[in-house]
Parts: C-alpha cells; structure tokens; sequence
C-alpha cells in the first residue's frame, strides 16, 4: 500500500471509530440536557470546524441561487430531522443496539434504489435484505423474537433509530448530486449550517439555551466529542479518504463502526455484551455484505 493510500486508510479508520463512540458520546450528554440542545451545542462546534476547513483550503464559494432550495432540503433531512431522531432514540434504545440498526443504512439504500430508481434486485441481494432484517430483530429482542408480538419492537427508541437509517439513506442518495459540483468539505459545511439553522429555531424560542448551564464537566466532554471530531474532523477525515480509495474499500471500515461502539459501550456505559447481540449483529453484517457484494467500486 502506498504513503497516500496508507494515510487515507488511516483517516478512513479513525473517522470509523470516532463515529462508533459518538452513540455512546450522546448517550453521556443526554444524562444532563435533553436531544434537542445536545444537537444544537454538537453541531456550533461541528459548523466552525468545518468553517476553519473550507477556510484553510481556500474552497469557500457560495451556492448559487438555485442551490440554496436543495442545500437546505439536505440540512433539514442529515442534520436536523436525522439528529433529532437519534437523539431522542438514544433516550431510551442502547447505544450498541443503536450502532447494530444503524448498520444497515445500505440495506435501505439498495431497497430505496429497487423502489425509485428501479435498480434489479438480485437473489444475493434480496437475501442479505432479509438477514439484515433478521439480525435487527434478534438484536432489539435480545435474542427473544416471539417478544415482537408481545411486548412490541424493542425500545420506542430502536424504532426511531430504524426511520434514522432510512432517512440517512435518502440524504445519501440526494447528496450525490451536490459532490458531483462541491467539494465534500464545502458542501458539508452549507449543510451543517443550514441544518443548525433549522434547529436553532426550537432551540432558541423554546428556552432550551438555559439547559447549558446543567451540563457537567462529564456532559461537557460528551458534547465536545461529538462537536469537534463527530461532526467536524471525522467528516473531513472521511471524505479525504474517499479522494483516494474506492468507494467499496472506504466502505469497508464502516463494518467496524457497531463493534467499536459496543466495546465503548461496555467499558463507560456498562452495557451488557449478550451473545444475541453479537449474534444479530453478526448477520445484519451479513446481510450488508451480501447487499454490497456486486456494488462497483
């Protein structure tokens, strides 16, 4: 492997992660404040960072008029609606069976192509969509699937970080146009914002901005976590490596994005590690890998 692929590995791999910690970064957070200013406070840190980025990188330039309408459509569907769902998901869903659903973002973007742009869906396919929706199952569950018809699907938070992933697949696919025209860091930075702005209305009317003074030094750490390298270094750590490697081998390291965050998990949440979790999680990673296999790379 050469220095620039070996440094893009190693940016794709840390961006990995830190994002696996930030569930549980959150989780922390929401001991003291409640979703809405934890969001708020994340992305102001979030927002200069990559402000600081564009600036070092002499990318600034602003949307035309005609992007401003489908930038903040983007704000609205990866920042604001897509945070407030985890935020108030992780409320009461654990943060390892919050990473395990999220996994399967790729599930619902191959589902989301069957449907609208009416990509074929082979047997390989159609079979990891199934294990993946097995293994969310076994993992909101605990292993005890008949408890679906009678307790209902796990936590109300697992079904909220369920809609987040495929939220998150839509933001996906809408945002291929834009880096087709932006920078990564440039537009991250318009969507960021216009994201926060949307957010910031609730937040500012609703008297939220007096919740800060709750946070303790732990709160703040959490906070600071998710601000500065969720939202900020880990994007453009990213995205960086995307400039060098492949879709298919950035993508890669996402399956390890669960297993970081059950193990932080464990160790500062005290989560339990059952063996239905890692079972269940095991297949959703199954079922994402046989959903990717024929992806071009």
């Amino acid at each position: 492997m050469s220095r620039s692929k070996f440094a893009a590995a190693s940016e794709a791999l840390s961006a990995v992660i830190v994002w696996g910690a930030s569930f549980i970064a959150t989780k922390v957070a929401l001991m003291d404040i409640p979703p809405i200013t934890v969001v708020w406070l994340r992305f102001s840190m979030g927002v200069v960072i990559l402000g600081i980025a564009v600036g070092i990188r002499r990318q600034f330039a602003w949307p035309t008029r005609n992007e401003w309408g489908y930038f903040s459509l983007l704000g609205f569907l990866g920042i604001t609606f897509h945070q407030w769902l985890q935020s108030n998901g992780l409320v009461t869903s654990a943060a390892s069976t919050t990473a395990w659903i999220v996994a399967t973002t790729p599930v619902f973007m191959a589902v989301l192509g069957w449907g609208i742009l009416k990509e074929r869906l082979g047997w390989l396919k159609i079979s990891g969509i199934l294990s993946a929706a097995l293994g969310v199952l076994l993992v909101v569950t605990h292993g005890r699937l008949p408890s679906i018809t009678l307790d209902g699907f796990g936590q109300p938070g697992d079904i909220l970080i369920l809609i987040s992933s495929a939220n998150w697949a839509i933001f996906s696919a809408l945002s291929r146009r834009g880096l087709k025209s932006h920078p990564a860091t440039r537009m991250m930075f318009f969507v960021m914002t216009l994201g926060w702005v949307f957010n910031s209305i609730p937040f500012l009317f609703g008297g939220h901005y007096l919740e800060i003074s709750s946070l303790t030094s732990r709160g703040w750490l959490g906070i600071a976590f998710l601000g500065i390298f969720c939202s900020g270094l880990a994007y453009i750590a990213w995205y960086d490596a995307l400039q060098v490697l492949s879709t298919a081998q950035t993508g890669v390291y996402l399956y390890l994005e669960p297993l970081v965050a059950v193990v932080v998990a464990a160790i500062i949440l005290g989560e339990a590690v059952t063996p239905a979790s890692l079972l269940g999680g095991g297949i959703i990673l199954i079922g994402v890998w046989m959903v990717n296999r024929d992806a071009p790379s």
